[in-house]
């Protein structure tokens, strides 16, 4: 476990819930577009999309010209709840802590947009431990493309080989493989071990809290 120089994060079900304020700006957007709320299980089902896709889960491929106004309304909605809505899973801040101590690079990447995760970290009192923060709209393509892991790397001065990616669901893992990157998988989502199935998974944890004690090459 010596070799890892940084581990960069999934945010999402990895670092935080925001489940409660995606409900409420998927709802609000269907809603505003004339479509029938979802259920809070299909919706959490879709964190860790891009809003295309979690239109297209929601409403069906028939809205899919429909992306940018989905968008939109949930963007307006995000700006008031997002925040509030967001809370830090347990065990984290000391999770953190740990690696810092240990010397690691930490960043994250994610499909959640740039601004609340900073504000998340910031009301929390975590900015400065992240080296680099990469959201949905910090990046051309979204997962499984590599294109954001691989500028998080990048900017906090590590090689993919030297590098652990941290996620909950299979396309974490995906955008991990992409990226020639290791993936440790943590249980604290909605994906159960069964949706990783044919993906390269370092370790199966039952959330970030126990990375520090894997990285020490005690039993997770």
């Amino acid at each position: 476990m010596e070799k890892f120089q940084a581990v960069i994060f999934d945010f999402d079900y990895t670092l935080a819930d925001s489940s409660p304020a995606v409900i409420e700006c998927a709802n609000t957007a269907l809603r505003g577009m004339g479509l029938p709320p979802a259920s809070g299980d299909a919706i959490r089902r879709t964190i860790g999309l891009s809003l295309p896709e979690t239109l297209l889960r929601l409403a069906g491929e028939e809205h899919r010209n429909r992306a940018e106004e989905f968008r939109r309304l949930w963007r307006a909605k995000s700006v008031h709840v997002m925040v509030d809505g967001t809370t830090l899973l347990p065990g984290v801040e000391v999770a953190i802590e740990a690696l810092r101590n240990r010397g690691l690079r930490l960043g994250i990447v994610s499909t959640k947009f740039h601004s609340p995760i900073q504000a998340v970290l910031g009301r929390e009192n975590l900015l400065d431990k992240f080296d680099a923060v990469i959201g949905g709209d910090d990046v051309e393509q979204f997962k499984p493309d590599p294109q954001g892991l691989l500028l998080a790397i990048e900017q906090v001065g590590s090689q993919p080989g030297h590098t652990l990616y941290v996620g909950d669901n299979a396309t974490d893992a995906e955008t991990a493989r992409r990226a020639g990157v290791p993936f440790l998988a943590v249980l604290s989502g909605v994906a159960t071990r069964d949706e990783f199935k044919g993906c390269s998974v370092l370790e199966f944890l039952e959330n970030v809290g126990r990375i520090p004690s894997f990285l020490a090459g005690e039993v997770a």
